[in-house]
């Protein structure tokens, strides 16, 4: 295996999972190690219960991301989540909407095709998930989540071409499943703004993926049951050791599943969100109690994709 292994290298791949956890040297612009994000904040009212949640039990959160969908809000919706997020100095990413789970498809719903529900099928669907981003833009969110590569890409040309602003930040989704250095690598070279890897990857592949690349990593620490439902809070000062810069992400176990959420859900949305915050509190408290030197950025930190209002 040595003479593969000496090819990685040269690649400026590492020749393997890092089982010595080294420390990662990279830091977000403002030089800090990490930042929270909550997700599945599906709407205004929920994103309004994350904050008051979040002043109550004195948890800074950077980023705040949706998974229905920016198809599945009003204009008056998306409006109202971009002022709360611009007045709180806390990004708003919202997912792009069309994807093949909302589409007419059947492969996805056998048993080895589960795995292509956030893609977008066809030419179509490309162009509607193109207009989702761009309603989203005008409306004010600077932040979408993307969960195929063709729409990362298309969407990184985009960007460069002045068609979308230069200040989006294209973060992808837990969904688009690449689970090595390589791939991941491959990911930034697209446009990816932040990654957020697959659940389940221990900390001595979590290195290796930091040693490939200098993105910002998305790493669930509480993750939802249909995502293996794991609940990694004492980990949570190594993973920010050896892979920042992280946006420490907490999800929550045991919860139902609200995608796509709407107002027959909201009381349950909200409900979740708030204990998702309080799961924050929690994680937090581990991480200053074993690894107190880890350095958090501020509200409205440089690369953060904050509103405009």
């Amino acid at each position: 295996m040595q003479a593969t292994r000496d090819f990685l290298k040269r690649l400026g791949l590492p020749a393997g999972d890092l089982y010595d956890l080294p420390t990662s040297a990279r830091r977000f612009p403002d030089g800090a190690q990490y930042r929270v994000e909550i997700p599945s904040v599906e709407g205004p009212r929920a994103l309004a219960a994350v904050l008051a949640e979040a002043e109550a039990r004195k948890v800074r959160v950077h980023r705040i991301s949706q998974g229905s969908g920016i198809m599945l809000l009003t204009d008056g919706e998306i409006r109202e989540m971009a002022r709360l997020g611009a007045e709180a100095r806390v990004e708003v990413s919202l997912f792009v909407g069309p994807r093949a789970a909302w589409e007419t498809g059947a492969q996805i719903t056998a048993a080895a095709g589960r795995n292509l529900g956030a893609r977008n099928r066809g030419m179509d669907q490309v162009i509607y998930a193109i207009e989702d981003i761009k309603r989203a833009c005008a409306l004010g969110i600077r932040g979408v989540l993307v969960a195929d590569e063709g729409l990362l890409w298309v969407a990184n040309e985009m960007k460069k071409a002045g068609e979308l602003p230069a200040e989006l930040v294209l973060k992808v989704s837990v969904q688009m499943g690449a689970a090595n250095p390589a791939s991941i690598r491959l990911q930034e070279q697209l446009g990816a703004g932040t990654y957020n890897t697959p659940t389940d990857l221990d900390l001595p592949k979590l290195a290796a993926i930091r040693a490939a690349v200098g993105l910002p990593l998305d790493i669930y620490v509480e993750v939802p049951d249909n995502f293996g439902g794991f609940v990694r809070h004492y980990e949570i000062p190594e993973i920010v050791r050896v892979a920042a810069p992280v946006y420490v992400k907490f999800g929550l176990r045991n919860a139902p599943d609200v995608y796509p959420s709407g107002t027959h859900l909201e009381s349950t949305v909200i409900a979740l969100s708030r204990e998702r915050v309080r799961r924050a509190e929690i994680g937090l408290e581990l991480l200053q109690r074993y690894y107190p030197q880890a350095i958090q950025s501020e509200l409205a930190a440089q690369g953060l994709a904050l509103p405009v209002v």
